[in-house]
Order: C-alpha cells, then sequence, then structure tokens
C-alpha cells in the first residue's frame, strides 16, 4: 500500500499564531532570482509562499523546490491566491498592477518592490508608463525600492510609505580553473577579455558600447567583447558587429554569468539607467575590475570600487576601458576595493529579514 507524500514540517510560529500566508507576484523573469533566494528564506522562517509567476520562471528557478507553492500567473490563479493571502507582494510595476486588481474587494495588503522599474519613456508611451506607477504606488501599503532614487520615484508617483530595501543577490563563485577554460571557449587566451551581461533591449546602451569597441580595434592586441544576453535588440546588433568587423561576440543567453566574468579583465556597464545592478554586483565580488555608467543606483551600489563615465558617451567608455587594460596595478586596486565594498552589501539572510519585518508591521496595523 502507497503512503500519501509527508509534507516537510512548518517552523512553529511565535505565540501560536499560524503561519504567515504570502503571494509572490512575478511579472516575467526579471526578479525571479530574488524571489527565489527570498522564498528560501521565508519558507525556513515557517513562512507560506505562494509564487504567482509565468510557467517558464518555474521551470528555471524551481520556486516549489525552494518550499513554495506555485501557480500560473492567470488571472484567476492570482485571484484565488491572493484571497487567501495575509500578504501580497509583487515584483516590479506590472506585477504590482495585476496583483491590485486581483485585490479588489479585499482588505489584504499590498508590498510592491521597484526592482528594475527605470525612469518612463516619453511620448505617449512614457505618460501611460507614469500612470502605472501612480496607480499602483498608491495602491501599495509598502514600496521597497531597491536604490534611493526608485525610493524618490516611488514618493513622487504618491507612494504613502517608500523604504530603502537593498536586494541581495545569491553568491555564485566560480573556480579559477574555470576562468581559465572561459577564456579558451571565447578565444581570448592571448588577447583581453571585456565582459558586458544582460538582455539585449535599448536601455542597456548596447548601441553605446558598439561605438566604444570600433575604438578598441585599434588596440594590440584588441579585446574581444563578449555580450551575454537575448532579446529583441539583437538582429540589428549582429548586424553592426558584421558590417563593421567590430571584435564582439554575442553569446545569447546564458547561465554562467558568474564564470564568464572570473574569466574577464574588465566588465562593462554600458546602461542608460540601473538600480542596483547584477553585473555591478557579481563583478565587484568576483574582483573583476568594472567600468559602468554613472546613472540610477550604480554610484551608490559600487562607491569608489569601479570607474563611472557619463552614459551616451562612447569615446568616455572607450577610453576608461582601454586604461584599465593598459594598467594591471589599477585593475587589482579595483579588484580589492570591490571585494571590500561588496562586503558592505546586505547579505541574503539580511534581506529576508527585512522583508518580514514590513510584513510583520502590517500584520500588527491589520489587527
Amino acid at each position: 500500500m502507497s503512503s500519501s507524500p509527508v509534507s516537510p514540517p512548518v517552523p512553529a510560529q511565535p505565540y501560536g499564531r499560524p503561519p504567515l500566508r504570502t503571494v509572490q507576484v512575478l511579472d516575467g523573469a526579471g526578479s525571479s532570482a530574488h524571489v527565489r533566494s527570498l522564498t528560501t528564506g521565508l519558507a525556513a522562517r515557517g513562512v507560506r509562499v505562494t509564487v504567482c509567476a509565468p510557467v517558464r520562471a518555474e521551470g528555471e528557478y524551481d520556486f516549489t523546490a525552494a518550499g513554495a507553492q506555485f501557480t500560473p500567473d492567470a488571472v484567476s490563479a492570482l485571484r484565488a491566491a491572493c484571497a487567501a493571502a495575509d500578504v501580497v507582494h509583487a515584483h516590479g510595476v506590472r506585477a504590482g498592477m495585476r496583483a491590485a486588481l486581483a485585490l479588489r474587494g479585499h482588505r489584504t495588503p499590498l508590498v510592491v518592490s521597484w526592482h528594475g522599474d527605470g525612469p518612463a519613456a516619453r511620448g505617449a508611451l512614457g505618460r501611460l508608463a507614469g500612470l502605472l506607477e501612480r496607480r499602483v504606488a498608491k495602491a501599495a501599503a509598502v514600496v521597497l525600492g531597491a536604490s534611493s532614487d526608485q525610493v524618490d520615484q516611488a514618493r513622487l508617483r504618491g507612494a504613502r510609505d517608500a523604504r530603502l530595501a537593498p536586494v541581495a543577490v545569491p553568491a555564485a563563485p566560480a573556480a579559477p580553473d574555470e576562468a581559465a577554460k572561459a577564456r579558451a571557449e571565447l578565444g581570448a587566451v592571448e588577447r583581453p577579455l571585456l565582459v558586458a551581461v544582460g538582455s539585449l533591449v535599448p536601455h542597456r546602451g548596447y548601441s553605446v558600447l558598439l561605438d566604444a569597441a570600433r575604438e578598441w580595434r585599434d588596440l594590440d592586441p584588441s579585446p574581444l567583447l563578449v555580450i551575454a544576453g537575448e532579446g529583441p535588440l539583437r538582429a540589428g546588433l549582429s548586424r553592426r558587429i558584421e558590417a563593421e568587423a567590430l571584435p564582439v561576440r554575442l553569446l545569447g543567453r546564458r547561465r554562467d554569468a558568474a564564470r564568464l566574468l572570473a574569466a574577464a579583465d574588465v566588465a562593462v556597464l554600458p546602461s542608460r539607467w540601473e538600480p542596483r545592478a547584477l553585473l555591478a554586483q557579481e563583478a565587484l565580488r568576483a574582483g573583476v575590475a568594472l567600468v559602468a555608467t554613472e546613472v540610477g543606483g550604480v554610484p551608490e551600489l559600487v562607491g569608489d570600487a569601479a570607474v563611472l563615465v557619463p552614459y551616451g558617451d562612447p569615446g568616455a567608455l572607450a577610453r576608461a576601458v582601454s586604461a584599465l587594460l593598459a594598467d594591471p596595478g589599477r585593475r587589482a586596486d579595483l579588484a580589492a576595493a570591490g571585494r571590500i565594498q561588496a562586503a558592505t552589501w546586505p547579505s541574503e539572510d539580511d534581506t529576508v529579514a527585512q522583508v518580514l519585518s514590513v510584513y510583520d508591521e502590517l500584520m500588527e496595523r491589520a489587527r
């Protein structure tokens, strides 16, 4: 006779309270790594977590194995999950709007994290984005911003309570021998290797990066730039690389960003805007010199442990990278400074504790 599966024990709640029930709402896969980490920490503390996300996100990040119940992001499923929750936590403005609509008629508090929501575009799309942000900011009991500029943005949009909540990124160090293998696989054994990571979308600034790469062709040896990411700009970038004979390779979507960064001489972040850039965090942790644009939350994140340049200036970007390639001592200094700066960032446990304190505060308000 077969026995029914046994659920893992739920840690006891303080003062005999029933377990806190929370729904984590994702729109796409942009914050999936953070939600996976958050789910693991919350579940370990006795919180019952439901993750409502696209099926592909569950396939890649396996929220169920982290201790969550997974439900697809269909409207009916989201409504049912939110109706049974004590707190709903949406990640991103679009997810916040979907959660707010699902909570109509309920008094369940909504927390919204503005992880990657940057300045709105211009024109009609910008006005629509601004309207969406205002509606979500006003619907949320608490808005959490990954950087100070996001907190300011949420307050301008009408948030009643906006707080700084830096997001910890799970550490994934690569072994030294893996770095050597990666260089060999990429064809950069005897030439410098530059690495950029991120989706191929306009705000990442890759057109400016290709402009800078034209100047690197004159270096001897010419560095190889590899870009790990996928997106709608791939075809246009590929045409430019081929037409201009640029020393650039598009690697597509990769799950070994830590391995690529460990192999790099310099990491490059050319974005128009970033809140708390994943590439910057991984580069500094790995001890890789970073050249980044001085935008959004980047200066706050990296401090003096990176070379910052203005956005949209390919000449400044090219000069900064060329100078680092010519100065191993400066790269070593930045590597050391990067590790020191990374040690000041919150840990995954710190992030979970802060989020859980927000949930507990909202529950106390409701009593």
